[in-house]
């Protein structure tokens, strides 16, 4: 009867290896199950002196059996795909595979270079005796600290197919909000930039004919005001068109410079917190995914100051990481999440009174996601009525732009025809 060697983790979150024997692979799992232990990986005792043997034959091989493998840069896992793999695990785990040989299954089948590489040195490393979560921390570009504390949860509490399967939705979630508040940007921008090339084409290529229409026939006259303001500005872009390049990199490079510094970059967020239209779905993307994130972790076990503290480095806004701040340092000094969190003054009464019943009922993570829930639907419904509202200003916009180029034009055209006739 063959031996299996098992890593497995007891109710505490202990790890306890052994070894036992069973007639196959699925016997050896349905054994460590009994013993009450969380399986995490299982693999032939005798599989050693196999191993060896392959290494025989590989040195005889010579250099063809030789494994190349190059890599360029840090690997990273995209987020779409690391939301399809997070639920992929989860299903095989509950479906009672064992970590080790869900890995290597979603590694075998995975299409994606960088996905087959990290989960083979995840696989590695949980067989050399690592946690899954410690084996995770080794690529932090793919697996941030939101991650990482959700999988040491579940290691922690032997549940972790519930835990990757809730991961897998916030992430599906979160995904989905950002889509939306993206697809509001689209519209705007597409419809600058065409009325920016717009308005350049005009004053490159059609106002100067007209500036030598009025120098000949003007004979000297001063030009309107909006007229010689119009032709100085084609004259920029013409003659002079470094200038304006030179003054737009020079704006880009002030706001990046601006948003590397911890007070620019709060000016910046707060900026964007508040600013018309925009300013609505931005507060209420920042509510719904600190409560969402806040939400999760707690459902998952994770304590509520390390929650605090992961919420406020994944806000990916300075205006509710610094409110977030406040809000842990009172936690813990022993207060409740309400209080400070209605003393920073960004979040709306609703929340506040959703998080109070939440703590008096004990089932804030609940409430939590209920708050997410809803202001999730905002962001939905914000969107809507910005894109809908936006194009008619966008194209009024641009008529009073276009508008103002062709009355400055027309009305030196009006004197001269009045001079002609």
């Amino acid at each position: 009867m063959p031996n299996f060697l098992y890593v497995a983790m007891d109710a505490k979150g202990k790890t306890v290896k052994g070894k036992i024997n069973a007639d196959s692979e699925d016997a050896a799992i349905a054994e460590v199950k009994k013993m009450g232990l969380y399986l995490q990986s299982l693999k032939d005792a005798d599989a050693k002196a196999k191993k060896a043997a392959g290494k025989d034959g590989a040195q005889k091989g010579g250099l063809g059996s030789m494994e190349i493998n190059l890599s360029l840069g840090p690997k990273k896992i995209k987020q779409k795909d690391l939301t399809v793999l997070t639920r992929q695990i989860a299903i095989l785990l509950g479906a009672g595979l064992p970590l080790i040989r869900s890995i290597k299954t979603l590694q075998r089948q995975s299409k994606k270079p960088e996905v087959k590489s990290i989960l083979a040195e995840t696989a590695e490393s949980v067989e050399g005796g690592t946690t899954f979560a410690e084996a995770l921390a080794l690529n932090p570009k793919s697996f941030d600290k939101l991650f990482l504390n959700m999988v040491r949860a579940g290691e922690a509490s032997g549940a972790m197919e519930i835990i990757l399967d809730r991961l897998a939705s916030f992430m599906e979630k979160s995904a989905k909000i950002a889509g939306k508040v993206k697809s509001a940007m689209v519209y705007p921008c597409v419809v600058l930039s065409v009325a920016g090339l717009t308005v350049t084409g005009l004053m490159i290529f059609i106002v100067p004919n007209f500036k030598k229409i009025f120098t000949e026939l003007m004979e000297g006259e001063p030009l309107p005001g909006i007229t010689q303001f119009v032709l100085n500005f084609s004259d920029l872009l013409k003659e002079r068109w470094w200038i304006a390049i030179a003054f737009v990199f020079a704006l880009i490079v002030f706001f990046k410079i601006l948003n590397k510094i911890p007070q620019g970059k709060w000016g910046l967020d707060w900026v964007k917190y508040n600013m018309p239209l925009f300013g609505p779905i931005i507060s209420r993307t920042a509510i719904a995914r600190f409560s969402r994130t806040l939400g999760t972790l707690m459902a998952s076990g994770v304590p509520v100051l390390n929650a605090l503290s992961i919420v406020k480095e994944t806000s990916g806004n300075e205006v509710v990481a610094t409110a977030i701040q406040k809000v842990y340092d009172a936690v813990k000094e022993g207060e409740g999440i309400a209080a400070p969190l209605d003393q920073t003054k960004i979040f709306p009464a609703m929340v506040i009174s959703m998080v109070e019943v939440g703590e008096e009922t004990g089932k804030l993570p609940e409430m939590m996601d209920k708050i997410a829930d809803t202001y999730e639907e905002e962001v939905d419904n914000a969107v809507s009525a910005l894109t809908s509202m936006i194009e008619p200003l966008m194209i009024v916009g641009l008529a009073v732009i276009v508008g103002t180029i062709v009355v400055a034009l027309f009305m030196p055209l009006a004197k001269i025809i009045e001079k002609l006739s």
